[in-house]
């Protein structure tokens, strides 16, 4: 149950806030339901979001990952629901998002798929367990732009499992938009 009401006073940026909404996701997104209550602060998340969506430098795939191991750590249910909706959207093989909370038991990573997660979960933990070491491992395969994309990404789904989880934001269900029935 959400600790904040979703239903935010009426007003023209709300509702084109929730036309856009269910025009590109199919629902108004409880995240934005529960932040259109302070307007400014709205704006400001649209802004960071539409600006992140331009992010490209790194791996659809491994973006997913390390979002989703971020989310896993924190324990956000609506930031892994969406989550998977939208990277099986970008065509991220659902078998890899699936498994991302048991990560080190699956077979279906790469050894560099292993070391994003092991860096998102070392950069969600409190403190931080980044090692120079775990750092200079990805430096192998990604170049500097990538580097800090990955980082950015984690920080960025740090800060918003950690705001759904505290507003009591859970599962919208829409990984069930998108599992292929029994």
């Amino acid at each position: 149950m959400a600790r904040i009401p979703l239903d935010p006073p009426r007003s023209l940026t709300i509702r084109l806030t929730e036309w856009y909404s269910r025009r590109t996701y199919g629902a108004v997104l409880d995240p934005g339901a529960a932040i259109a209550h302070h307007r400014q602060v709205l704006r400001t998340y649209l802004r960071h979001e539409l600006s992140l969506a331009r992010w490209n430098r790194l791996d659809p795939t491994l973006k997913a990952l390390a979002v989703l191991s971020s989310a896993a750590t924190i324990g956000c249910s609506w930031c892994l629901d969406f989550g998977y909706w939208e990277s099986t959207q970008r065509g991220v093989d659902p078998a890899k998002l699936r498994n991302v909370p048991r990560w080190r038991d699956s077979d279906v990573y790469s050894d560099l798929e292993r070391q994003v997660m092991a860096y998102a979960e070392a950069m969600t933990t409190t403190p931080l367990q980044v090692t120079d070491d775990m750092v200079a491992e990805l430096r192998r395969h990604l170049d500097d732009a990538q580097l800090v994309e990955l980082t950015m990404m984690i920080s960025v789904e740090n800060s918003r499992s950690r705001t759904n989880s505290a507003l009591g934001l859970t599962s919208q269900g829409f990984r069930d938009r998108c599992e292929i029935p029994a």
